[in-house]
């Protein structure tokens, strides 16, 4: 059925993901079984399978209040309660950031909540995460329909405080409260600053992350929103009302959370939801008039956005609620909710689907074609020492002599490139230093203590916008010292690998270059947060010194993030980097010394000879076999993912491999 196309989607995807890490983990035991793992190789095979099993699907749905967005989350998430699960109701709901999940590590369902007083604090959202005293967490009884709703009737609680106390949080500004000439003693404001809850919900189980954020006052004193959760979800849903057509505040949400993520992602990822069409239903006009009504009010949408009319989609969230519940199927067409449901199923899924597969190959297609090179290698040297042993039955004892004479040249040579290697090695090793000192965290603290004390007492906003700036600055200089070490590096380590395929006719083999450039990205766009943030409407919405300081704060959060990571991932290249060529130079010592050893019997007698010949029609045979596995593995993995063009792709470099070996050993 239509309105199961979204549930059958996750399962797919569910089902999908699990026969990746099948095809992972058997490319893992054929490591194993051939003697090719590595602890480096262990790793990246152990965190790509973790990653893939621990990834997750989160829809974000972001409106102004009394747009119908939680109905929207409940006709499409939750219809089978057979009633409105989250808080919904006319006027303002959700009071805090809402997210939905499983938790699969916990013993039942539960709610989550981080009281609204650690506003004063300068900690995350995501720190306070990992502090579990912070949060007043309940238990849900999800078989009670009523003591459930009940229980998360808690995300719209609010309370009324001092006026002194919401100043203090920044839920309270004197510039836009100024209805009055003299200010309230006390003000209304929210009971939680987020609220986290874990339910078994079907598709929650299946890794489905729903994120509710309430509006645009929540979104701007909650910059974390901002900066973290509203990126870092696969879709986006920006609910709207055609009754009201796109307002100031939506454009203001639009354009400061929404915008900008239109460059770098999937544009089919960002939908328009034009909530409450039902209200359009004039039983004095046609169906055709009112769908004329209906397609005016998404072109006019998409105008405003400057959004692809296709993204605008149009739904009755409380019709489709009550269609399901009332199992009417008329109703639940006229509502569309199929058409947002379908969108999600048939763009979202297998968008994620890409992410995650371009990730796994990004990781393993390397590894498994530079371990095909390499077993091509070996059968290629096989058979040149088949050849020589089968010419050496009808030769005479100077013949073998030379051929022992050239093979001991051969490892004279093999070590002198040794000695060239560790020297070359203790290079990078000082290249190494080099950049982990630039990306240590020390070297950020110190920057950050540097710039916290240059703005002490500086809290206003010139200050704050002059200390980020300068802080930026040290950023990207930082960067552009990383970036030059790291291409001297790449050219040392260019040098190596090339100096093993000239002069020892090892393959050309790959390695992947470490890029700076994404985390460049990254601190660029915190950036431009930081300077749209202080220029938006919404620093004049609360108490702006206490909302860009807060921002601030948060900002140098996210960028010490940014730093660990690079610093985390930088160290792991450098111990990886040489791996490949070290498994071929291993693979070539091994064989010189096999070739030198077989030759030095060859006269001995022709039965040794014999026996040596068996051996390496033995071996050449378990080798094209282990490639045999390898090229199933490989085009199992290529299929998995329908990268048919990358299957060509990886055959040809591979066939060609095997032409260049063969060629250059013949000669």
């Amino acid at each position: 059925m239509d309105e199961d196309r979204l549930k059958n989607q996750i399962d797919e995807l569910v089902r999908w993901k699990y026969e990746l890490t099948t095809i992972i983990k058997k490319y893992q035991d054929w490591l194993n079984v051939t003697k090719l793992s590595s602890t480096e190789s262990d790793l990246k095979l152990f965190d790509a399978m973790d990653s893939v099993h621990s990834d997750q699907l989160t829809i974000a749905f972001v409106a102004e209040f009394s747009r119908g967005k939680t109905e929207l989350i409940n006709s499409i998430f939750f219809a089978d309660y057979k009633r409105r699960l989250l808080p919904s109701t006319v006027g303002r709901t959700t009071m805090c950031p809402t997210e939905l999940l499983y938790d699969a590590d916990a013993s039942g369902a539960y709610i989550k909540l981080l009281p609204i007083e650690t506003r004063a604090q300068e900690t995350s959202i995501s720190d306070l995460k990992r502090e579990s005293h912070a949060w007043t967490t309940f238990s849900l009884d999800i078989d009670n329909v009523d003591n459930l709703t009940h229980s998360l009737q808690e995300v719209v609680k609010s309370k009324i405080v001092p006026l002194e106390t919401a100043k203090a949080l920044g839920l309270y500004d004197d510039t836009i409260n100024n209805d009055s000439a003299t200010p309230p003693s006390e003000v209304e404001i929210p009971v939680w600053r987020h609220a986290i809850i874990s339910f078994p919900h079907p598709l929650l189980k299946q890794g489905l992350v729903i994120l509710d954020t309430p509006g645009l006052n929540a979104l701007g004193t909650e910059p974390e929103l901002t900066l973290s959760m509203l990126p870092a979800a696969q879709a986006i849903v920006f609910v709207l009302a055609p009754d009201t057509g796109v307002t100031k505040s939506d454009l203001d949400i639009w354009r400061l959370h929404i915008q900008d993520m239109l460059d770098t992602r999937n544009p089919k990822t960002i939908i328009a939801a034009l909530n409450k069409i039902d209200t359009l239903w004039d039983e004095m006009k046609s169906d055709k008039e009112i769908e004329a009504a209906i397609d005016q009010q998404v072109r006019v949408t998409a105008k405003m956005l400057n959004i692809d009319a296709k993204n605008v989609l149009p739904v009755s969230a409380q019709k489709a609620l009550v269609a399901k519940t009332k199992h009417d199927q008329k109703l639940l067409e006229k509502s569309r909710i199929l058409t947002i449901e379908s969108h999600l199923a048939n763009e979202i899924i297998p968008y994620k689907q890409e992410i995650v597969g371009n990730k796994v190959l990004h990781v393993i297609g390397e590894m498994i074609e530079n371990h095909e090179k390499l077993l091509h290698t070996r059968l290629d040297k096989l058979k040149t020492q088949q050849e020589i042993y089968f010419g050496a039955t009808g030769k005479n004892s100077n013949v073998i002599k030379h051929l022992t004479q050239k093979t001991r040249q051969q490892q004279v040579a093999y070590n002198e490139s040794m000695k060239h290697m560790q020297s070359s090695r203790r290079l990078v090793a000082q290249h190494a230093i080099s950049v982990m000192n630039e990306l240590s965290l020390e070297s950020f603290d110190y920057l950050v203590s540097k710039t916290r004390k240059e703005m002490t007492e500086s809290w206003t906003t010139l200050g704050l916008k002059n200390g980020i700036t300068v802080f930026f600055a040290s950023i990207s200089e930082t960067m552009q010292v990383v970036f030059r070490q790291m291409e001297e590096t790449h050219q040392v380590i260019e040098s190596i690998y090339e100096k093993f395929h000239r002069e020892h006719g090892l393959p050309e083999m790959k390695f992947e270059k470490f890029t700076i450039d994404p985390y460049v990205q990254h601190l660029e766009l915190l950036s431009k947060k930081a300077e749209d943030f202080r220029n938006s409407p919404i620093t004049t919405m609360t108490e702006q010194n206490f909302v860009v300081k807060k921002f601030f704060i948060l900002l140098v959060s996210h960028t010490r993030e940014v730093f660990f990571k690079a610093n985390i991932e930088a160290e792991t290249w450098f111990k990886e980097i040489m791996s490949p060529l070290m498994e071929q130079i291993s693979i070539h010592k091994q064989m010189l010394e096999q070739h030198l050893e077989t030759l030095c019997k060859i006269s001995d007698s022709k039965d040794t000879l014999k026996k040596n010949i068996a051996t390496v029609e033995k071996q050449s045979a378990i080798v094209t076999e282990r490639l045999t596995e390898l090229e199933s593995i490989r085009n199992q993995l290529i299929s998995h993912l329908k990268y048919p063009d990358e299957t060509k792709k990886m055959n040809t470099q591979t066939n060609g491999h095997c032409v260049k070996t063969e060629c250059k050993e013949t000669a």
